[in-house]
């Protein structure tokens, strides 16, 4: 009985402590206000995604109708089942700081106080299942509006941010918020109602006090570089890219076909505003990009892992749409202001950094040849466009040093004492151009460099649209956040929004105009940049903006005061990490060094130039912002391979002049002999050298001075030498440009001479010297009748000496010759005979 009197209370409890749990696990459902779509809230949905598809009309104006269609997309995105699933349009205060372009998209569903009816989109949708809807919503609310119809109540023109507001009711909860999207509705006029039981309100027109907005827009096309480093120039040479995806970027449906297809419908005659937008466009066109489209129409070579340069190879499939591509824009190109970008969007203050003028010239002065070239255009000339809209001291110095009069910055990347005002053009303050002096005195020092400064709201708004898009090094940190998050409609719409709101909100103090500078790697597709050159037309055609030529705007009056650049922390993150500067400047010099020494001869195919500037290429590509986009650890990977495949090459070209080693001892016939050597060229190009001989102290060799290989040849010389040793001598033997750098490798000759040299010439000289006094003296003698003291005791007849008389030898007798004395008595008249 005990028993049963406790369980019951214990029972009890556990009942209530189930109840608790179940209502603790259910109220975050039922009460909680989701954390957002990545717009400005720290997390993201957990059960229902939703995504804006599409706004119809894009931009309302005062003709338009005075409806407008929103669709969308509704996703299961969690574990569990989601009842009744509605959505609401609302909507904020009209935008009236440029600021509020990027912080309207971060605010807190509170402020979005206007809001529409519910309206059901499903029952219940699964975990994966997703339901498209669409809601028709009034832009005025009027005595009474058709059954599902919601009103947004805009009187005014202006930049309205909206909200799609999606509820329901996930199971083990209850009925709540689950996620939003956001977007901007530029209104660039209202038109009139249409509520048949009440008074149509008039249309509301924006007209604006101040002058139309005095519009410039660059359009870029540029790409990431692709080109495999470290090969020269060949004559018969096929490009290497890392992979194909360049192929399928041109090819119908590509990134860069979009773009170029968005232009030409824009431009077309029959299209009935081109003359408005060629005014305001300027194409800004990475050289890079098409050096390599240009290789590629004649074939190329796609590596088949990007990660290893020398693995295996394949061919190339987008040579016909690298030829089409190429031949739409030549089309298209020449009436067009065109503007040269950096070659492969290269980092302006690394290549200061780096300090080698002719690099720096390749990178900078070189591309607007390199485009009227190709596309037979005369390209805007004094302008320099950095990939990150923001430069150090150093790289406007670089600029100012290579000829640049103005470069193109974020508004924010310079500060001057009033900040009240954003002229046209700043004077950089301490970058001063060099400006030719008279004869006979110092140089001296021009006008400061000049900074068109574009609007940082509308390069951010612009750099999200299309697929991929950065987050620009200019973008406050303020307004930072996932672009991903939001859909690719709904960045449509908020680059429509940021375009044309200094159109409908003159600021004092401002001048009525800007320059939009979309990112150089723009992902824009065609309906994109559609709509994007539609909304600059309709600002055209309702007179809130006018074209503007880039020449015209680097043709306005510099402000009077000077601005300092501001180099912000986010740009130098993304920058060329400064150990890469020494190794790229070594191969630089190394490559001056070398077109130093090579020779254009009209015998060879190949100039030196042609040879030895895809190597600075390699370098220029080296030092790119394109690859930094995607992190700095796969940017240093890649610029890293880059660098070691073109130091690699320049070592193979250096050793590739050489002097060929003879094989054994080589023997000169004489002291006075020539050395004879073989040097060989493997290069495609003649080359200038010089012979280095470290000759020993017993050898003289002439220096024969300067000569000249030709292109894949050889040539023997013949080095004049002395050698007054006979042993075997070792003479160290290379070859160096005329500069003194040292080519190929050096070799080792063993020399030995069949000569005696010095002593054989003593010893020569010497027994000469004794043959002549032997024979003097036996001419001497002869002369005085004297017989030769060397011949006494010589016997002519027996060819010996004769022997002395012994003791038993008969006496001469006294006056009676002896046979001997009859001997020498008739050989004495014989000498005396012949002396006479």
């Amino acid at each position: 009985m005990t028993r049963a009197r406790t369980a019951g209370p214990h029972r009890w409890i556990l009942s209530l402590v189930a109840v608790l749990l179940s209502f603790v696990a259910a109220c975050p459902y039922a009460t909680a206000e989701p954390t957002g779509n990545g717009s400005g809230q720290p997390t993201g949905p957990k059960f229902l995604k939703m995504s804006l598809d599409s706004v119809t009309p894009t931009a309302i104006t005062a003709g338009s109708d005075p409806y407008f269609v929103v669709s969308g997309t509704v996703t299961n995105i969690g574990d569990r089942p989601v009842d009744d699933i509605s959505v609401r349009i609302q909507r904020a205060a009209p935008i009236t700081e440029p600021s509020g372009l990027r912080t309207a998209l971060r605010l807190d569903q509170n402020n979005f106080d206007v809001a529409g009816e519910f309206q059901d989109v499903a029952e219940k949708l699964t975990p994966g299942q997703r339901k498209q809807f669409s809601l028709t919503v009034a832009l005025r609310a009027g005595a009474e509006l058709p059954s599902g119809i919601s009103a947004v109540d805009i009187t005014q023109p202006g930049i309205y941010p909206l909200l799609l507001n999606v509820n329901g009711e996930p199971a083990y909860g209850g009925q709540a918020r689950l996620d939003d999207a956001r977007f901007l509705l530029p209104v660039l006029g209202v038109p009139p109602s249409k509520d048949a039981k009440a008074p149509a309100a008039p249309a509301v027109p924006a007209a604006p006090e101040a002058p139309p907005v005095a519009t410039t827009m660059l359009w870029p096309l540029a790409d990431r570089p692709r080109v495999v480093a470290g090969r020269p120039g060949a004559p018969d040479g096929r490009v290497l890219l890392t992979d194909d995806d360049l192929a399928a970027s041109l090819t119908s449906g590509g990134r860069l076909d979009q773009l170029l297809s968005a232009l030409e419908t824009a431009l077309a005659p029959d299209a009935g505003r081109g003359k408005n937008l060629s005014g305001a466009l300027c194409l800004a066109i990475d050289p890079d990009l098409l050096l390599t489209v240009s290789a590629m129409e004649d074939g190329y070579e796609v590596l088949a892992s990007p990660s290893d340069p020398d693995g295996a190879i394949g061919a190339g499939t987008g040579s016909h749409a690298a030829k089409t591509w190429l031949d739409r824009l030549k089309a298209l190109a020449p009436g067009m202001c065109v503007v040269a970008l950096p070659f492969a969007q290269v980092d302006p203050s690394a290549l200061a950094a780096v300090g080698d003028v002719t690099l720096a010239d390749r990178a900078l002065n070189a591309p607007a040849d390199l485009i009227d070239s190709l596309l037979s255009v005369k390209s805007v000339r004094g302008v320099a466009l950095p990939d990150a809209g923001s430069i150090d001291t150093e790289a406007a110095s670089l600029f100012a040093h290579h000829g640049f009069s103005t470069t193109v910055l974020a508004a924010n990347a310079v500060t001057g004492a009033s900040e009240a005002s954003n002229p046209d053009l700043v004077r950089l303050s301490g970058v001063t151009l060099p400006a030719p002096a008279a004869e006979g005195t110092p140089t001296a020092n021009g006008p400061e460099l000049r900074a068109a400064t574009f609007d940082i709201w509308s390069g951010t708004a612009l750099a999200a649209v299309g697929s991929h898009p950065p987050t620009p090094p200019f973008t406050p940190d303020k307004v930072r956040y996932d672009l991903t998050n939001d859909s690719r409609a709904a960045r449509l719409q908020d680059s429509l929004g940021a375009i044309s709101w200094s159109a409908l909100n003159p600021q004092p103090g401002q001048p009525r105009s800007a320059l939009l500078v979309p990112p150089q790697q723009w992902g824009a597709n065609r309906d994109e940049a559609t709509a994007l050159l539609g909304q600059l037309d309709l600002l055209f055609r309702n007179n809130l903006a006018t074209p503007r030529s880039l020449t015209e705007l680097l043709a306005q009056p510099v402000d009077a005061q000077s601005f300092d650049l501001d180099y912000s922390a986010n740009a130098a993150a993304e920058s060329v990490p400064a150990h890469f500067a020494e190794p790229v400047r070594q191969q630089a010099q190394r490559i001056t060094e070398l077109m130093a020494a090579l020779v254009d001869t009209p015998q060879q195919e190949l100039s030196p130039r042609a040879f030895l500037n895809p190597l600075r290429d390699d370098l220029v590509r080296t030092l790119t912002l394109s690859d930094r986009r995607a992190g700095t650890a796969a940017a240093d990977t890649s610029a890293q391979r880059r660098l070691d495949q073109t130091t690699r090459t320049m070592d193979d070209l250096f050793e590739s002049v050489t002097v060929l080693p003879p094989g054994g001892v080589y023997t000169l016939a004489s002291e006075q002999s020539p050395l004879l050597l073989v040097a060989r060229n493997d290069l495609p190009v003649a080359i200038r050298f010089k012979f280095r001989i470290d000759a020993p102290a017993e050898t003289n060799i002439t220096d024969i001075g300067e000569q000249q290989l030709p292109a894949k040849g050889n040539r023997s010389f013949q080095i004049p030498t002395e050698v007054s040793d006979s042993r075997n001598l070792v003479i160290p033997i290379a070859l160096t440009t005329p500069d003194g750098v040292s080519l190929g490798n050096p070799v080792s000759v063993s020399v030995r001479s069949n000569a005696y040299g010095q002593a054989l010439a003593i010893m020569t000289a010497c027994g000469f010297a004794l043959l002549i006094l032997l024979a003097g003296r036996r001419l001497w003698h002869r002369f005085r009748g004297q017989p030769d003291p060397a011949d006494e005791d010589y016997d002519p007849g027996h060819g010996q000496e004769s022997e002395p008389a012994g003791e038993d030898t008969e006496a001469a007798e006294p006056g009676r010759f002896s046979p001997r004395r009859r001997a020498d008595e008739h050989e004495s008249q014989r000498n005396t005979q012949e002396a006479r």
